[in-house]
């Protein structure tokens, strides 16, 4: 069979080369060469390059071969190897399907529905403080609301006054845990974080994105916060199992680019719940995944100068927000999640309307 090994000792042997050459020229053990090409070991990320070069293979031959050796070893032993990679499939099709510029199909009642949300904007930017106390005090009640209702869907235990109490008094509360006070607090910056963030960065990207897992899990888990997970993740109580770790920075740059594709050609508020759901689809954190993407999404809205909007968390709310997004995941259907987007986004309108 065909493997990574065997494309590098044939290649050696046709270049006339010996192990030790490779060696010299790669500044890798011979022992570790050797291992290497008849299969015992693999290597790493940070070889791979070095090896194409002293082999004078491509590089993204080997990458690909290394991918697919890393997969067989995933399912080799497996009982329904087939049946697993039939299932893995049709998920990474979605996760990585490079759509064309606009090609995301609504349906007239969806595209109703957006009308309807574009009058509304058009209200609220027509009345919305553009500075002083009514707008800071706006924006102080926003990210509370924000802050509580985006932990509690992660389960955190503070009440909305609670909430309040510790952001914005410094309070400790008795009886809650150290962990459920720092998610607010760095909720709450992260909020903050993106309404300075709109004023002055025009543009959602890989900077701006690991921003704000930074601060969400800022003094939480500082070691992860702010980089990609390198370890297999699970979602509690979901069929959909999120991309092995060594597929996350290539689907990541697929995300990134989905982004470029659709940010000019759909309506910003499918824009912003597609770049949602991608996200927590692909898991690419070890943990603050929903709490990120959530913001993320209000990058998108407060960028085409929408309001702030939050999911609320309590449990048929919450419950239903995990269904769409399965709905999507399992079944490739999105609209009863770009549905429950547009519905928090009206509401959130309709709010910030009420107290102008």
């Amino acid at each position: 069979m065909v493997n990574l090994g065997n494309i590098l000792r044939e290649k050696r042997l046709s270049n006339g080369q010996k192990i030790k050459d490779i060696s010299h020229a790669a500044k890798i053990d011979q022992a570790i060469i050797s291992k290497i090409e008849n299969g015992s070991r693999m290597p790493t990320e940070k070889q791979l390059p070095i090896l194409a070069k002293a082999y004078g293979v491509s590089y993204k031959e080997l990458k690909n071969e290394l991918l697919i050796q890393k997969v067989i070893d995933i399912v080799q032993y497996s009982e329904a190897p087939d049946t697993i990679l039939s299932a893995a499939e049709s998920r990474i099709e979605y996760l990585r399907h490079e759509q064309k510029p606009g090609k995301i199909e609504l349906s007239a009642d969806l595209l109703k529905q957006l009308e309807s949300l574009d009058l509304l904007k058009a209200r609220w930017v027509a009345q919305k403080p553009l500075a002083g106390i009514q707008l800071s005090k706006l924006q102080e009640y926003f990210n509370i609301k924000n802050t509580f209702e985006s932990n509690r869907i992660e389960g955190n235990t503070l009440t909305y006054q609670e909430t309040q109490l510790v952001v914005n008094e410094g309070l400790t509360i008795g009886g809650k845990p150290l962990k459920d006070h720092l998610e607010a607090i760095n909720h709450a910056e992260a909020v903050t974080y993106i309404y300075e963030l709109v004023q002055g960065y025009p543009e959602f990207d890989k900077r701006v994105l690991l921003d704000i897992h930074r601060l969400i899990l800022k003094s939480i888990d500082s070691r992860n916060a702010g980089c990609y997970r390198s370890v297999p993740v699970r979602i509690s109580g979901s069929e959909h199992i999120p991309p092995q770790p060594f597929m996350v920075p290539k689907m990541m740059e697929d995300y990134f680019t989905h982004y470029q594709n659709i940010k000019d050609q759909i309506h910003p508020i499918i824009v912003a719940a597609e770049m949602h759901e991608r996200l927590v689809s692909i898991h690419p954190f070890i943990d603050g995944n929903g709490r990120t993407s959530r913001l993320v999404m209000n990058v998108i809205l407060m960028q085409h100068g929408y309001p702030i909007t939050y999911l609320k968390g309590d449990n048929p709310s919450r419950l239903k927000y995990y269904q769409t997004l399965e709905k999507v995941q399992v079944d490739n259907d999105p609209v009863p999640f770009y549905m429950l987007i547009i519905e928090r986004v009206r509401e959130s309108l309709l709010e910030h309307l009420e107290m102008v």
